[in-house]
């Protein structure tokens, strides 16, 4: 998206412009040190060293969640079962590992594969039936869910192997091993949408999926593979939860998922209607969701406040994604 509308103005001259013309990620780095200014002063605590670390972590979840969406919202499509795929890993990363008593190493790409089988299932109702993905991926959500709760009986899972635990508590420096596991993936998905034919025809399905596919672009199989890679993303994501809790909790994910895997992508520049993604713009989506939650449990103020900044937040970010959208179109007219 230009951010001039003539070769004599090349930057935003109002803050208004700044948001509505200018980069998604500047704007979301502005938002970023203005919250951690008002949180360190308003809590001293919320800069020490224990929380910066447990905010680390916690980024470092919401990222792959985040990239969970990203790349389903990359075709035009919507995954709400996000979060019960989520759960689904988490418990069966406790039963792998506790009941059964699979090695880490064994147990862990089991896990991934798992939630891709679930993700796969998404996609291929979604393409066999026509269904738009809003109401398929409701209704999985459900369906996984109720199966999870009926094989684990909701029971938690404590026994895990201890050195789980450890690596989710450990880093390199400042930055916790969870944090770099987040960058990785993400470094993998950048040079997927970015330097492969794979990931351009993901975009491309997703900028108009009837022009993909006279272009020879297999639509139905991309949507399939995306929704696959998703389940495989929420698995990762709820392997880093489970080290991080060092138990198999069902409680974890779920619906506590849906709104900041979509919060992320969004306000970081990823469309809601398809074709662009910002795998940059996710990463700082994360920060800021995480960045909001623990500075309000730094300030001891109640949950219910979380879901109303994440609401206004989201709202926002889909009005001024409206707003680029209706710019750009005006000014393409203006060319032509």
């Amino acid at each position: 998206m230009d951010q001039a509308t003539s070769p004599r103005r090349t930057v935003p001259a109002t803050v208004t412009e700044l948001f509505t013309r200018g980069s998604n990620q500047f704007g979301l780095f502005v938002i970023l040190v203005i919250l951690w200014v008002v949180f360190s002063s308003l809590a001293p605590g919320f800069l020490s060293r224990f929380s910066l670390n447990s905010l680390g972590r916690s980024v470092a979840i919401d990222v792959v969640v985040g990239f969970a969406q990203m790349v389903v919202l990359a075709t035009g499509g919507m995954n709400l079962s996000v979060g019960a795929i989520g759960v689904c890993a988490v418990m069966m990363t406790g039963c792998l590992l506790q009941v059964v008593g699979l090695p880490i190493i064994v147990a862990l790409p089991l896990v991934l594969v798992f939630g891709g089988i679930l993700g796969w299932l998404n996609g291929f109702a979604i393409t066999r039936t026509g269904v738009n993905s809003f109401i398929v991926t409701l209704a999985t959500a459900s369906l996984f869910m109720g199966g999870m709760l009926i094989f684990s009986q909701g029971v938690p899972l404590n026994g895990l192997p201890p050195e789980l635990g450890a690596f989710a508590k450990s880093g390199v420096g400042r930055l916790p091993s969870l944090a770099i596991v987040a960058l990785v993936i993400g470094a993998a998905l950048y040079v997927f949408f970015q330097h492969t034919v794979l990931g351009r025809q993901v975009l491309a399905v997703g900028a108009n999926a009837r022009t993909a596919e006279m272009s020879g672009v297999p639509v139905d199989r991309i949507i399939v593979f995306t929704h696959t890679l998703s389940g495989v993303l929420a698995a990762a994501a709820a392997i880093m939860l489970t080290a991080k809790n060092s138990a198999a909790l069902p409680a974890a994910a779920g619906d506590d998922w849906l709104l900041p895997s979509f919060l992320a992508p969004v306000i970081g520049g990823t469309a809601l209607a398809g074709g662009m993604v910002s795998v940059v713009g996710t990463i700082l989506g994360a920060q800021l969701v995480s960045t909001i939650r623990s500075g309000l449990l730094v300030l001891q103020i109640g949950n219910f406040w979380l879901q109303l900044f994440l609401g206004i937040f989201l709202l926002a970010a889909i009005l001024i994604e409206r707003y680029r959208s209706t710019l750009a179109a005006r000014e393409q007219t203006r060319r032509a």
